[in-house]
C-alpha cells in the first residue's frame, strides 16, 4: 500500500541530492571569486543592516558549512565561519540573503510573519505525523478508527506542506532584496554579482524541491484516503 510513498520519496531524494550537490559545487566555484571591495561576509552583512537602519540585529559567526540563518527571536544574523570571514562572491550572496530576512522582519513582511506563526505547530506535526499515518494504516483493516487516525495524519502532514510553500516567497524575496541592495550600492563587480545571483538561485531551488516533494507525498496520502472511503 505504501509502495507509491517509497517511489515518491526515492524520486524526491534523488532530485534533492542533485540540487544539493549542484549548490555545493556552485558555492565552491564562487568562493574562488574574490571581492574587489575586500569586504568579508560579516562586513557586508553589517553594512546592509546599517543601510536599512537596522540597529538591533547582531551579526555572529556559527560553526559548520551552509549553516547560515537569521534568528528572529534573538535578532541575530548567523553566518557560518567561511561566510563570516571570507571575501568572495559566495560569502557576499549568503550574507546579504540572511540580512534580507532581517529586513523582512523589520518591515513586517507578511509571509515571514505567517511562517513564524506556523513554526510551533509544524515542529509538533512533523515530529508525529509519520507515526499517526502509520497507525492509521495499521488500524484500517480492523477498526473504523483507523480512517480517522489516517485523516489526522494527513492534516498534520499537510501543515508541513503548507509551511514549505509559505517558505518559498520568504526565501525568494530575501534573495531579491539581497541582490537589489548589492547592485544598487555597487557592492560587487558584474562578474561577482552574476556569481552571487547564480548561487542564490540554486539555494532557492532546494526549497522548491522540498515543497514539491512534500505536496506530491501529501496528494498521495489523500488519494489513499479517498480510495478507502
Amino acid at each position: 500500500m505504501l509502495i507509491g510513498y517509497y517511489i515518491i520519496g526515492g524520486l524526491v531524494f534523488l532530485i534533492s541530492a542533485f540540487v544539493s550537490n549542484k549548490l555545493k559545487s556552485k558555492f565552491k566555484k564562487y568562493s574562488k571569486i574574490h571581492l574587489q571591495n575586500g569586504l568579508t561576509g560579516a562586513q557586508i552583512a553589517q553594512k546592509m543592516l546599517d543601510d536599512h537602519g537596522i540597529t538591533d540585529v547582531d551579526v555572529i559567526s556559527v560553526k559548520g558549512q551552509l549553516t547560515d540563518h537569521y534568528n528572529p527571536a534573538k535578532k541575530t544574523v548567523n553566518l557560518s565561519e567561511p561566510v563570516y570571514s571570507m571575501q568572495n562572491a559566495a560569502a557576499a550572496a549568503v550574507a546579504a540573503h540572511e540580512v534580507g530576512h532581517a529586513v523582512q522582519h523589520a518591515t513586517a513582511y507578511s509571509w515571514l510573519g505567517m511562517r513564524s506563526k506556523l513554526v510551533p505547530v509544524v515542529s509538533i506535526a512533523s515530529k508525529y505525523s509519520q507515526w499517526v499515518l502509520i497507525g492509521g494504516i495499521a488500524l484500517a483493516a480492523t477498526s473504523a478508527m483507523g480512517d480517522y487516525l489516517f485523516l489526522l495524519g494527513i492534516i498534520m502532514y499537510g501543515t508541513g506542506t503548507l509551511f514549505a510553500f509559505i517558505t518559498l516567497p520568504v526565501e525568494y524575496d530575501a534573495s531579491n532584496r539581497a541582490l537589489a541592495w548589492l547592485e544598487n550600492e555597487n557592492m560587487l563587480t558584474q562578474q561577482e554579482h552574476d556569481g552571487a545571483a547564480d548561487a542564490l538561485k540554486w539555494a532557492a531551488r532546494t526549497y522548491l524541491v522540498a515543497a514539491i516533494g512534500s505536496l506530491a507525498t501529501l496528494l498521495y496520502f489523500i488519494s489513499m484516503y479517498m480510495r478507502r472511503r
